[in-house]
């Protein structure tokens, strides 16, 4: 089964922010070919997604996957898709970024 790979806007976001940093402190030809290869490495998880690493300890149904032990990827699998919700670059705090928060309704009554 082939799972359609979706990428949420923080993660494009994130992409865009590791494109500008390689290409300041490398070259802007680098940092395409590495932004490239992150997310080639993604649409990869469409084949395989359960090859990575639950962390429910994190968030419900999160799963982490690195590229070149640089780089985190989370992502959840549902139904059909695999949903990338974080890249997560150098030594980022991705736990905090991507715990589950309470619900703040219940805070108002």
């Amino acid at each position: 089964m082939n799972y359609r790979v979706v990428f949420s806007p923080e993660v494009q976001a994130q992409l865009v922010e590791l494109f500008r940093y390689i290409a300041d402190v490398a070259s802007p030809d680098m940092a395409a070919r590495y932004t490239e290869a992150i997310v080639s490495y993604c649409e990869s998880l469409s084949t395989f997604p359960l090859r990575s690493i639950k962390r429910d300890d994190i968030r419900s149904g999160l799963r982490l996957t690195h590229y070149k032990k640089r780089v985190v990827i989370a992502f959840v699998v549902e139904a059909e898709t695999v949903s990338i919700l974080g890249i997560f670059y150098g030594g980022q705090n991705y736990e905090t970024i991507l715990q589950d928060t309470p619900d703040d309704d219940s805070a108002e009554c």
